[in-house]
């Protein structure tokens, strides 16, 4: 593996796992920021260690495959979390879409690659705007905590039902263009 800056970030992120789950426990009124905080560091390394891996052409194959896988653990810990605390169907629709979004994706994005054809369901601008409405969502889900009369949590769920909306948009299109290896007879 080559330790370089954007692996030892991504390796960073996926260190913060634990840390962001242990602070979600802890019983204190600072424990939702510091889990916000926590998520959103998490996921300016998402963007950061892949602008500095392309800016440096640096990327290594460590990084391409760890990078998504980072990221998915992420999200999908901070969403079951936060699912954990508010079980309400509002809030368990959307992060069973996203959740089952990425599963689907990531299977067909390694099944396209075994057959060559991986460029055909890389990642779009709607993905990134989708990404990024996502992390905002959560970050805003995990402060829990209104700022005078901002209602942090419930733009959070806003945002993460725009998120669900985008991801289902998304995965259409990324299923579209994998159409005619889908559907090809054997």
């Amino acid at each position: 593996m080559k330790f370089n800056w954007p692996n030892q970030l991504t390796m960073l992120r996926i260190a913060l796992i634990p840390v962001f789950v242990v602070v979600f426990y802890l019983p204190y009124a600072w424990a939702p920021p510091a889990c916000a905080a926590i998520f959103a560091l998490a996921a300016i390394t998402d963007w950061f260690d892949g602008w500095l891996a392309r800016r440096w052409n640096d990327i290594s194959p460590f990084g391409e495959f760890f990078d998504p896988v980072a990221d998915k653990l992420m999200v999908t810990v901070a969403l079951v979390l936060t699912l954990q605390t508010d079980a309400r169907v509002i809030l368990a629709i959307p992060v069973i879409i996203i959740i089952g979004r990425e599963i689907t994706i990531s299977a067909l994005r390694e099944w396209m690659a075994a057959l060559g054809a991986r460029r055909r369901v890389a990642v779009t601008w709607l993905g990134k705007v989708k990404t990024a409405t996502q992390m905002l969502a959560i970050v805003l889900l995990l402060y829990r905590y209104s700022i005078g009369m901002f209602p942090v949590y419930k733009i959070g769920l806003i945002l993460l039902i725009v998120a669900a909306a985008l991801t289902l948009w998304s995965m259409s299109l990324y299923l579209l263009a994998a159409w005619p290896e889908l559907s090809r007879e054997r």
